[in-house]
This record gives C-alpha cells, sequence and structure tokens, in this order.
C-alpha cells in the first residue's frame, strides 16, 4: 500500500488501522527549539473523538496521544522528526465478531470491494481498516503541530459546519464564526441553525439512516505568494488534502460552483488600495489567484456524504459465494460525519499551507531576490 504520506518539506507519514492496536503519525520539517506537550496536540484531538453527543458513533476511543520521538530532555524539539503514537483502546471481540459475520459482503458506500480487487483476501475487512476514518486522528495529530508553527506567523485556520441534513447556516464573518467556534455539538456557529441540524440528523438517524453536509474552512492572514504556477498551486494542495479525506466527495474555492453561473464583471475580484496595499473588494476566488495565495481569506468547502453504514436493509453481493444478497448493517456509526471532520480538514489545510510557506521562504531564501511587490 503505497500513497500514506503528505507534503514535501513539512511532511506527514501515517499508519494504522481502525481496529489495529494504534496510529502512529511522523511528522518531519519540525523547526527545533520549540514547545510542543501531548496536551497541546489532545487539545485537536478531543475535537474529532466519538462518542461526545447523540450525533455521534458510540465507540469509546479516548485518542490519547503519546509523543514518543523528537523532543529533547527540556521539551523542546530538537528538529528530528516529531513521532505520535495514539492506541485504539475500544476493540471489544462483540464488535470485531460483527465485522467477521459480514467479511465477504459489499458494505454500500465503503470500499470493501475496492480494497478486495487491489488486496484479495489479505484486504484488512475489520471496521473498514485502512480505509476507515479512525485513520484521520493521524492527520488531525500532525495539523496540531502545523497549528503549532503556523500561529507563530500570525496565520489562523478555522473550520466548521455550514450545512448538514439539509439545513444551512446563516452567511457570518469570521469575527462571528470564531466567537461561535464549537458552542454546540455540531459545532455550527449559526446556533439556531446548529439545533435545527442536530434535530433533523436524530430524526434521520431514528429512521436508521444518516446525513451528510458541508463543511467550510476559512484561513485568515495567509501571506500573498505561496503555491507554485501549475502542478503545485496551493488551490491544487489544499484540494488533494481534502479530498484524501474518505467522506469528502467535491471541494470548492470562495463562490465555488457558483462561477458558472456569473458574468466576469460579477465573478472578477476588483483590486484597490488600502494604506498603500492591494486588497480586494470581493474574494470569490476564494483568497487564490492563479492558485497562488493573494492574501485575502482562503475559503474552502468540502461536500461530505452521508455515513455509509446503515439499519436500512440495501442490496449487496456476497463476494465468497459471488451471490447477490442483502444487507443491513449493525455496526457502530456516526449519524453524521460533519461534526468530526471539520477539525480533520483545518489539519489537512493547515498542513498545505505550512508546507507551501516552508517552499516559498526556501526559495526566496536561496535567490536572494529583494522582491518589493512582497511589501504590498
Amino acid at each position: 500500500m503505497m500513497g500514506n504520506s503528505f507534503g514535501r518539506m513539512f511532511k506527514v507519514t501515517a499508519c494504522g488501522e481502525s481496529y489495529g492496536k494504534g496510529l502512529l503519525t511522523i511528522v518531519d520539517g519540525i523547526p527545533p527549539g520549540l514547545k510542543i506537550t501531548n496536551e497541546m496536540v489532545q487539545e485537536e484531538l478531543d475535537k474529532r473523538k466519538p462518542g461526545k453527543s447523540e450525533i455521534d458513533s458510540p465507540r469509546k476511543e479516548t485518542d490519547i496521544v503519546d509523543i514518543v520521538a523528537g523532543l529533547g530532555q527540556e521539551g523542546l524539539t530538537t528538529g528530528a522528526p516529531i513521532g505520535m503514537a495514539i492506541y485504539n483502546v475500544d476493540r471489544q471481540q462483540v464488535h470485531i465478531d460483527q465485522y467477521k459475520k459480514v467479511k465477504d459482503l459489499i458494505r454500500p458506500g465503503h470500499a470493501e470491494y475496492t480494497f478486495f480487487v487491489k488486496y484479495g483476501e489479505f484486504a484488512d475487512w475489520c471496521g473498514a481498516g485502512r480505509a476507515s476514518g479512525r485513520e484521520t486522528v493521524c492527520r488531525v495529530a500532525a495539523g496540531a503541530i502545523a497549528k503549532i508553527i503556523l500561529e507563530k506567523e500570525g496565520i489562523q485556520v478555522i473550520g466548521y459546519v455550514k450545512e448538514a441534513a439539509g439545513i444551512k447556516a446563516k452567511e457570518m464573518g469570521f469575527e462571528e464564526i470564531q466567537k461561535n467556534y464549537r458552542k454546540n455539538s455540531i459545532n455550527c456557529p449559526d446556533l439556531d441553525a446548529g439545533e435545527q441540524m442536530i434535530k433533523k440528523i436524530l430524526e434521520i438517524k431514528q429512521a436508521g439512516d444518516t446525513a451528510g453536509g458541508i463543511v467550510e474552512v476559512i484561513a485568515r492572514n495567509v501571506p500573498a505568494g505561496l503555491g507554485e504556477p501549475v502542478f503545485d498551486k496551493l488551490s491544487a494542495t489544499i484540494a488533494q488534502g481534502l479530498m484524501s479525506i474518505g467522506a469528502v466527495k467535491g471541494v470548492e474555492f470562495g463562490a465555488g460552483f457558483g462561477v458558472a453561473r456569473m458574468k466576469g464583471s460579477e465573478c472578477n475580484d476588483a483590486p484597490y488600495l488600502q494604506k498603500g496595499k492591494v486588497m480586494f473588494r470581493t474574494n470569490n476566488a476564494g483568497g487564490l489567484l492563479g492558485g497562488i495565495s493573494n492574501g485575502e481569506d482562503i475559503v474552502v468547502r468540502i461536500a461530505v456524504k452521508p455515513t455509509s453504514t446503515l439499519s436500512i436493509e440495501q442490496d449487496t453481493v456476497d463476494m465468497a459465494k459471488m451471490k447477490e444478497t442483502k444487507l443491513a448493517a449493525v455496526t457502530r456509526r456516526d449519524a453524521c460525519i460533519c461534526q468530526r471532520i471539520y477539525p480533520v480538514a483545518e489539519a489537512m489545510v493547515r498542513i498545505a499551507i505550512l508546507d507551501a510557506l516552508y517552499m516559498a521562504r526556501g526559495y526566496d531564501s536561496v535567490c536572494k531576490i529583494k522582491n518589493k511587490w512582497r511589501q504590498i
């Protein structure tokens, strides 16, 4: 299995499965002399931890992180890779047996079929294995490290649930979103809409079904000039990071698919000067021009599919018998994934931005070009 690393200069490598002993994360590109503690990483991990509300999976994982490498005796980073271990603690035999009973069935919406095609009978059938959302704990741990470094640069990244179960939050400014961050179990800053979302999701859960939604991530104070013009656009690396999250089925920046219904005069963000600095009157581009950051807020949204595991009976195929059959899952699941996926999205955006910042600073340092435009 390949493709378990993300980033170039700030590089994250992860391993681990849903019902394995635990998950491991290695982060390369750590500056020396940083204060990083388990508690700093834990704060982020607690955002995606299951079992916190009625709409979460009831799986009781503590998600306790242990930084096992990269810190000196004084608790500061040495410049070596940071290594983190997070153990799976809720692996009861009753749940393993539930998965074993249906291990030859293709669970609709899951990766059993494609994993079977790639890995045959050796594919991990327990809890979706490496395809499980459980692997995202590694991303959040790595994103917590990126957050520590980005905050020293004054860069803020915040994610929230914009829509769930067909209920939409009102349009809100960054300050109001920040003020109401995590004030309800679904992390919708429109508190009235958040209550409606939770109520609707619980109704859907009661019927044995699940709900999807939209998560928005905003990155503020990202300097202009990050990203490369062709294959390594910042928009492209952010999109790759977000699309690599299992439940994400779409990504859009700024006005997104709305640009298809605009005229050019409506879509273009007109520049103006404010105290000798170039600003833009609108942000339909989502903070990116030519795939490169332009200094405005980077605004990106992801479409999150409904949880694939349902209690409703569905058509499927038994791969061992090559026979059509029925499946109604009894395993644990989230009624909606949005409230647990926003910290994963925050993490991937942070990692992509920090990696681009490293690349830009490295390029500038080697070229030694005095670029007056960076000041405006």
